[in-house]
């Protein structure tokens, strides 16, 4: 998904780095609701779990492999807003320190992987979270559901702006039906890993689960000597 320099002409690139900056900056806004004690850790931890998880490549057909977007995973555990912003430091760094996607491309990889992913997923999420019983198990149908519907929205995203703006002598038709292909079977590699890891913290620590919110249980004060069914207000 790392999109390389010259793939997309100049104005698309200058676009689309405009475009990340502002949401990047909407994020930061928005982050600070979101952040407290307990969660500012956790989202360093995020970020590295991604940067790690994104240096591995798993097979999804002949000669052809994928990795963890990330997105769905941090938008779970720490929110949309600061999960975008883990996941864009990752780019940032993958893109400066390792090559990792071109510097002129790291507007569009930002927009296609921390922000596309997690407004996808964490919407999806939302909806499934509302619609499903209020258990655990609906919270990782939930993260399943977001995490893999994630990934081709972000294809189809780098499609249109292809479609706009390609550099490349690829035809579109061609070039839109290998990317959704591909991008279908890393969105089932993405809900695996997604579902797993969240799966792991909500056993273990379900107050670390951004989404999980729903699933706790409001702290009752009762006055000393009241019945247990009197609660203070």
């Amino acid at each position: 998904m790392h999109v390389p320099d010259g793939f997309l002409d100049a104005p698309t690139s200058i676009a689309t780095g405009v475009a990340a900056a502002g949401a990047v900056a909407l994020c930061l806004r928005g982050a600070r609701r979101e952040l407290d004690d307990r969660t500012a850790p956790l989202a360093g931890i995020v970020a590295a779990f991604v940067f790690a998880a994104q240096m591995l490549n798993f097979p999804v057909g002949a000669g052809t492999s994928g990795h963890l977007l990330g997105g769905a995973l941090a938008a779970a555990l720490v929110g949309p807003w600061t999960g975008a912003l883990c996941v864009a430091v990752v780019l940032v760094v993958q893109a400066l320190v390792f090559a990792d996607g071109g510097l002129t491309a790291l507007g569009t990889n930002v927009l296609l992987m921390a922000i596309c992913t997690v407004i996808v997923s964490y919407g999806v999420m939302r909806l499934l979270v509302a619609a499903l019983p209020r258990r655990r198990g609906s919270i990782l149908v939930a993260v399943c559901g977001g995490a893999l519907l994630s990934v081709p929205s972000a294809a189809a995203l780098f499609v249109g702006l292809y479609a706009v703006g390609g550099a490349v002598a690829v035809p579109l038709p061609s070039l839109a039906g290998a990317m959704l292909t591909v991008h279908v079977l890393i969105g089932l590699g993405e809900a695996l890993i997604t579902s797993l890891v969240v799966g792991t913290v909500l056993a273990t620590r379900p107050d670390l689960v951004f989404i999980a919110r729903s699933l706790r249980t409001p702290l009752e004060r009762r006055r000393a000597g009241a019945p247990a069914d009197e609660v203070s207000a």
